[in-house]
């Protein structure tokens, strides 16, 4: 088993639950851990035995770009389109956070991190 990550993955998004969050967005940062077998792949070295990173990426800025107020809901649709599409996926972790969420303050990001 291992796990592959993609992390700092950075998306221009419409999420949150102030209208104008919706409208102006903001800069999100994702990192994804996936569990899965790449024996496989480790012995033949061959991209068809292991997960295509490009392709979790693209899924990823897909489910970035359909609108949601929370980010709990965004990640949960990215672990289950995950989990539909790569069914030798093992277990998953993402952790989405939101930069300078509209607190009343100073805060560089709150996050959420979702398991599968």
């Amino acid at each position: 088993m291992a796990i592959i990550s993609l992390e700092g993955m950075d998306f221009y998004a419409y999420h949150g639950c102030f209208r104008e969050e919706q409208i102006i967005g903001t800069r999100f940062l994702v990192d994804l851990y996936l569990e899965t077998n790449t024996s496989e792949a480790e012995e033949t070295d061959k991209l068809s035995r292991t997960l295509n990173y490009q392709d979790i990426y693209l899924l990823v800025k897909h489910e970035m770009e359909q609108k949601s107020h929370l980010i709990e809901h965004v990640a949960r649709r990215i672990l289950d389109r995950l989990a539909e599409t790569y069914p030798k996926v093992q277990s998953a972790r993402i952790k989405i956070s939101k930069m300078n969420p509209p607190l009343g303050g100073k805060v560089d990001r709150v996050s959420v991190t979702v398991t599968m």
